[in-house]
């Protein structure tokens, strides 16, 4: 393995490597950015580990380039920004842990200490910022070869790692998730699967706020599923995601038997991912946000995380909802419904945000099969106006999940599945250009009915409303003021209303 070319151009490592050596200390660039040299995608996340003090050599760093420097006393690291790039100093140092905790007694230390204390080898390889030796690798546990042989291992025993710091089982399964390529799989070694499976216990030390971090880089790799394998495979799941592991297993009566919901549902998370990495790539995907009181569009660049929860949730009520019936074979009646009632518990127990974010989640879940259905029988415009409504700005995450969601293993079925699912995207995109439904508002105002009737706020008010919206939905009367102001005066008259003479 090479590494690619200009590495270490970067101006500010000569400025680290001149400014160490003034000040009489080693320092070199350790961690991620080395091993990502060697992959050949140098990121913009630099480590510099310094033999002495690594804050004190990032204020001089900041007062040379200009730059504001973020001190963090309490963890003896700094951190500034170059050039688009952001740059973190600590002091070299050796580490201790207590059974009852992953933070660590901390004492002053080598490279050498500081290499062993890192999580893996091949985020445990340095280059050295000396003049003598400039850009050497430093890599005293073979990270260079488990590198490129696509090798998670541990510097020391795995499981001495994995008990100081259980948080690390999690990160060896993130690793080989995000290093692993279609031409080029990471694995983590038997002895340390073996460890984790050991030691998955000692998960308990742990905030759900860190696993649930851990869990967040793991979806939106290219394939996330082969964390989560990973991790039912070494039983960390279930003490993590247990309803996942209850999505384990089929069942066969009388000759019926059910898809397998466990596997199906890491198919639909990779479809998931690789369907909105195509889609950002081709520009195709928007998302919505709120400036100054008005809603903005603009062109997702990223992969939305929220979505790939979706997808990881989208069958959760399978289970509760399984049953088997002598005509109809296996059912999950309702399942949308009562997995989008696990979510805010689901999102509670990591300690996941409650709020939008949670309930774009709940929304997708609940909806997952409304495209489905549509597409099982005669599209009619009242169900897409409904769909649109009820989606809103969602509604194509909801249809790049719900396309995700056609899995067989007949492929004759999932072609005409995807091409009567063509007729529904087509059958959206013409009813949302001719009825605005996608972000609907009722021409009807209850400002306006209070003051046509003279009513104060009450219930006849709710029931007017809905009954405008439901028959603009089911195109009834169009989605214009005229249409809408003259249904909601004969309704009102049969519900015994009358206007002032103020309002005719």
């Amino acid at each position: 393995m090479t590494v690619i070319q200009g590495f270490l151009d970067n101006k500010i490592f000569h400025i680290i490597s001149d400014i160490a050596e003034s000040k009489g200390v080693r320092a070199f660039v350790i961690g991620g950015y080395v091993r990502d040299c060697f992959l050949g995608r140098p990121g913009k996340d630099i480590d510099v580990v310094v033999e002495g003090s690594g804050i004190e050599i990032a204020e001089a760093v900041a007062e040379v380039v200009r730059s504001h420097v973020s001190v963090f006393r309490n963890f003896g690291t700094a951190m500034l920004r170059y050039r688009g790039v952001e740059v973190e100093f600590v002091g070299a140092r050796k580490e201790s842990y207590r059974r009852d905790s992953r933070k660590p007694i901390v004492e002053n230390g080598s490279l050498e200490d500081d290499q062993r204390r890192r999580d893996f080898t091949i985020n445990a390889m340095a280059f050295s910022l000396q003049k003598e030796d400039f850009g050497a690798l430093v890599d005293p546990f073979g990270g260079i070869r488990d590198l490129d042989a696509g090798i998670i291992r541990t510097p020391l025993d795995p499981d001495t790692t994995y008990s100081d710091d259980p948080l690390r089982m999690i990160r060896a399964i993130r690793f080989a998730t995000k290093l692993s390529s279609s031409d080029r799989p990471f694995r983590i070694v038997p002895e340390s699967l073996e460890s984790i499976r050991l030691n998955r216990g000692r998960l308990e030390i742990l905030s759900r706020e860190r696993i649930a971090e851990e869990l967040n880089k793991m979806l939106v790799c290219d394939r996330p599923s082969i964390g989560f394998r990973l991790m039912d495979e070494t039983g960390l799941l279930e003490l993590i995601l247990p309803q996942l592991c209850r999505l384990k297993g089929t069942e066969n009566v009388e000759g019926h038997g059910h898809k397998e919901n466990f596997s199906h549902t890491l198919e639909v998370l990779d479809n998931v991912a690789a369907a909105e990495a195509e889609a950002i790539a081709a520009g195709t995907l928007k998302d919505y946000e709120f400036e100054d009181g008005e809603e903005k569009e603009k062109i997702r660049t990223e992969p939305n995380l929220w979505l790939r929860w979706a997808a990881l949730l989208h069958d959760i009520g399978k289970p509760a909802t399984k049953r088997f019936d002598k005509d109809a074979g296996w059912t999950f009646h309702g399942h949308e419904v009562v997995g989008a009632r696990m979510i805010p518990k689901i999102f509670k127990s990591l300690k996941m945000p409650l709020n939008e974010k949670m309930k774009y989640v709940e929304k997708l879940v609940l909806l997952h099969l409304r495209p489905i259905a549509l597409v099982t029988e005669e599209v009619t415009d009242s169900a897409v106006r409904r769909l649109l409504f009820d989606a809103g700005n969602d509604i194509d995450d909801l249809m790049l999940l719900c396309n995700a969601d056609i899995t067989s293993k007949n492929p004759r079925k999932v072609e005409r599945l995807r091409q009567n699912f063509e007729l529904v995207r087509r059958k959206l995109s013409e009813v949302e250009a001719k009825d605005a439904i996608r972000n609907f508002k009722n021409p009807v105002t209850g400002e306006y009915i209070m003051e046509v009737y003279g009513i104060p706020p009450c219930r006849q008010i709710g029931e007017l409303k809905e009954y405008i919206k439901n028959a603009i939905l089911d195109g009834v009367i169009g989605n214009n003021f005229e249409e809408a102001d003259r249904l909601m005066r004969e309704k009102a008259s049969r519900m015994g209303l009358v206007p002032l003479p103020s309002g005719q």
